[in-house]
């Protein structure tokens, strides 16, 4: 079983996603009870993508999180550093544009995109302030920021039931749809490590990002994260 740890090398962190393209998306829906459809549904509003826009979806993984640009023909690049998610994603979607691509070199021109989008990805990043400043540089001038990523519960008590309970199963709900446990005992050990809503949303304004805020998602268990470029 392969498995990433919190150092978050790149070759591990995109090995440990290979083992578990086949049955992300299904073991993602079983983990949060379809839930993680709403928070789409969020990110997608958050973008409020247009026609004529274009749109990198970064760590986009199998493609799902960018169907619903591509299905309205609005231009989206689903891109990852997985090649196992990439080829499942290519599978799935042969009519996307799917891209292997570093969070923190990526391969695109300055100014490239109207909106960089990242759900549920800065948190596997080694260097989550060169990432940040990477999707800078692709935006083009009064481009959007939007990132999704697991967060602090707000409430105290749901914090700890949280922590406590729900990460801790994480593993055995893998094991039971099949995917790599090892790699979901990766992900909580990941969520519990992440920053609190405010501290991310510092590192996002010092890497250069404007009008920065976020929303809590089912009680901050998930933030969405936005800023704009001057």
């Amino acid at each position: 079983m392969t498995r990433a740890q919190l150092d978050k090398k790149p070759v591990d962190v995109a090995s440990m996603f290979d083992t578990v393209a086949e049955k992300y998306d299904v073991t993602n829906d079983v983990m949060t009870a379809g839930i993680d459809r709403l928070w789409r549904r969020a990110v997608v509003k958050a973008v409020g993508a247009r026609r004529g826009e274009r749109i990198l979806d970064i760590a986009a993984g199998t493609g799902t999180s960018s169907e619903p640009w591509a299905d309205r023909e609005i231009e989206v690049v689903p891109a990852d550093f997985s090649l196992g998610m990439l080829r499942v994603g290519r599978r799935r979607r042969p009519d996307m544009a799917f891209t292997a691509a570093d969070a923190m070199s990526l391969p695109f021109a300055d100014a490239s995109f109207d909106v960089v989008t990242m759900s549920y990805g800065l948190r596997n990043v080694s260097d989550t302030d060169a990432a940040l400043r990477e999707f800078l540089r692709v935006a083009k001038p009064g481009g959007r920021l939007v990132v999704c990523e697991f967060s602090q519960p707000v409430h105290r008590v749901v914090r700890g039931a949280y922590g406590n309970v729900v990460l801790r199963l994480l593993p055995a709900i893998a094991r039971r749809t099949g995917s790599n446990a090892e790699s979901y005992v990766y992900l909580a050990e990941s969520i519990r490590d992440w920053p609190p809503q405010g501290e991310l949303a510092r590192r996002i304004e010092q890497a250069g990002w404007s009008s920065v805020g976020w929303q809590n998602l089912t009680g901050g268990i998930v933030a969405l994260h936005t800023a704009v470029k001057r």
